[in-house]
C-alpha cells in the first residue's frame, strides 16, 4: 500500500508539472500575459522542488535504513508520517526489519555466549594450530595447563617437549597418541586428538589434550597395592609355618642332644643339625620382617591435612636428621622464600618423607668432599608450594632414574626399595608428585609438588 502511494505521488506531481510546463509554454507564446508567464515560471519550479525534494527525503531515508542495516545499528527508527509522502507503511516496515534482525542478532549473540561458557567449562584443553601457526587456546582447562607461559604460535609449545609441535602435526587426523611433556617442573602425560576444522576456506588444526597423568599415576599406585596385598599374604601365609616348624625343631634337637651328650660323633652331627636349623629359622623370621615392611605400601592411612609452617616444619627435620650427621662435613642450608611460607598437608606425613630424602642425600654424599645438601621450599609460577632436596653427590643413571621409584627397587645392599615408592604414594594421596631431575653441577635435586 506505502508503495502505491509513493508511485501515485510521483505520478500526480510529474503530471502537474508538465501540465504547468505545457502552459507556461502557450503563455510565452501569446502576447501580453507576462505576469501570468512569471506566475506559471514560479509554480513549475516549486513543483519540480517539492518532486525533487520528496523523491530525495525518500532516498535518504532508505540509504538511513541500509546503513543502519550495514553496521547492525539498531537503534534507528523510521517515523515517516512526518514526511507527508504517505509513506508511513515503508517506515513501519523499515522498523519491524530492523527490530527483527535486532532480535535475531540477540539471540546468536546468547547461543554463542552459551557455546563459549561450554568450552570454558569442558574439562578437557582444547587448543587450535591454524595455518600461519598461530594458537589459540580455548578454554580455561588450555590456560591452566600452560600456566604463566606465552603460547601464540606452535614453536612456542617446544618449550615443554623436544619437538611437541611436530609430534602434534604428524598425529593422524581422528587418532589419539600418547605424549608426556613437562610443563613448570610438573610432568604430564597428554592424550592427545585430533580434527580439522575448516572455516571461510582457513584450515585449522583442533586438539584436545586430556592430562592423564594423575589418572595413571593411581592405577599404577592401586595395581602395585594389588600385587604388594597378594605377594605378601601369600609369603606370610608360607613362611609362618616354615619360621614355627624351624624353631621347634631347634628345641627338640636341643633336647636329643642332651640325651646322646655321651656319644661325641652324633653330638657333632646333631650341632650341625642345629646350627643348619637355627639359620633356616633366623632367616625365616628376617624374610618376615622384610615381607612385613612391604605392607605399609597397603595400609597408607588417608592425610590428615593442615596449615603447616615451613620453617618450623625444616627445623623439626633439621634437629632429627643431624643427629647422625657427627663428623661427616655436611653443609646443610635450609632456603625458604617468602620465609612465612606455609603448607596445606599432613605433618607427620610430610616429615617422614623429607627425613627419607634427606637420608638418601645423606649417602650419596658420603664419599663427596665438599658435601652440601640444601633444603628449599618457594612458590611454583601456577601457585603451587614446592619443596626441594638437592644434594653434590655422584648423582644418579639415567636408566635407574626411570625406576627409582618403583617399589622393591633400590641400589643400596641393605635397601627394601620400599622408601621412595611410599614417599610418591604419600605426594599422590596430597593431590602432588615427586620429580627426580640431575643438577648441573653433579648431585640429584627431589622436587615435591603439592
Amino acid at each position: 500500500m506505502g508503495f502505491k502511494k509513493f508511485s501515485l505521488h510521483i505520478i500526480t506531481r510529474t503530471i502537474l508539472a508538465m501540465l504547468c510546463l505545457v502552459l507556461l509554454t502557450q503563455v510565452i507564446a501569446a502576447p501580453g500575459y507576462h505576469a501570468t508567464s512569471i506566475l506559471l515560471a514560479a509554480l513549475l519550479v516549486f513543483q519540480l522542488t517539492e518532486l525533487i525534494r520528496f523523491v530525495a527525503k525518500t532516498n535518504t531515508e532508505l540509504v538511513r535504513f541500509f546503513d543502519a542495516m550495514r553496521h547492525a545499528d539498531f537503534s534507528q527508527r523510521f517515523d515517516l508520517q512526518q514526511v507527508g509522502t504517505g509513506f508511513d507503511e515503508l517506515g513501519s516496515t523499515f522498523t519491524e526489519i530492523l527490530n527483527n534482525l535486532q532480535a535475531a542478532r540477540t539471540t546468536q549473540e546468547a547461543e554463542l555466549r552459551h557455546v563459549k561458557a561450554i568450552v570454558e567449562h569442558v574439562p578437557v584443553p582444547l587448543l587450535s594450530i591454524h595455518q600461519g601457526g598461530q594458537v589459540t587456546l580455548w578454554n580455561n582447562s588450555a590456560r591452566r595447563l600452560f600456566g604463566t607461559n606465552t603460547i601464540t604460535r606452535s614453536v612456542d609449545i617446544d618449550q615443554f617437549a623436544d619437538g611437541f609441535s611436530q609430534q602434534l602435526e604428524n598425529i593422524t587426523l581422528g587418532e589419539q597418541q600418547l605424549i608426556k611433556v613437562n610443563i613448570d617442573g610438573m610432568e604430564h602425560q597428554l592424550f592427545i586428538g585430533a580434527t580439522e576444522i575448516i572455516i571461510t576456506q582457513q584450515k585449522e588444526r583442533l586438539y584436545s589434550l586430556q592430562d592423564i597423568q594423575n589418572e595413571l599415576d593411581i592405577a599404577q599406585l592401586q595395581a602395585w597395592q594389588d600385587l604388594v596385598r597378594v605377594l605378601t599374604h601369600e609369603i606370610m601365609n608360607s613362611i609362618t609355618p616354615v619360621a614355627s616348624l624351624a624353631k621347634t625343631t631347634v628345641a627338640l634337637v636341643e633336647d636329643l642332644k642332651e640325651k646322646v651328650a655321651i656319644q661325641t660323633e652324633l653330638t657333632d652331627d646333631i650341632d650341625d643339625i642345629t646350627a643348619a636349623v637355627q639359620t633356616v629359622a633366623r632367616r625365616s623370621d628376617g624374610l618376615m620382617q622384610f615381607v612385613s615392611s612391604y605392607r605399609r605400601l597397603t595400609r597408607l592411612p588417608p592425610p590428615n591435612k593442615k596449615h603447616v609452617q615451613l620453617s618450623t616444619l625444616f627445623e623439626q627435620v633439621k634437629v632429627l636428621v643431624q643427629q647422625n650427621w657427627h663428623n661427616k662435613n655436611i653443609n646443610f642450608t635450609i632456603n625458604i622464600s617468602p620465609q612465612q611460607l606455609d603448607l596445606f598437608a599432613d605433618p607427620d606425613m610430610t616429615e617422614q618423607i623429607l627425613i627419607n630424602l634427606l637420608q638418601n642425600a645423606e649417602h650419596a654424599v658420603a664419599n663427596i668432599k665438599d658435601a652440601k645438601i640444601i633444603l628449599s621450599a618457594f612458590l611454583n609460577p601456577r601457585g603451587r608450594t614446592v619443596i626441594e632436596v638437592a644434594d653434590n653427590g655422584e648423582g644418579i643413571a639415567d636408566d635407574i632414574a626411570a625406576k627409582i621409584f618403583v617399589p622393591f627397587f633400590t641400589t643400596k645392599k641393605e635397601g627394601s626399595g620400599v622408601g621412595l615408592a611410599l614417599t610418591r604414594q604419600v605426594m599422590i594421596a596430597h593431590d602432588g608428585n615427586i620429580n627426580l631431575s640431575s643438577n648441573q653441577n653433579g648431585g640429584v635435586t627431589f622436587s615435591l609438588t603439592f
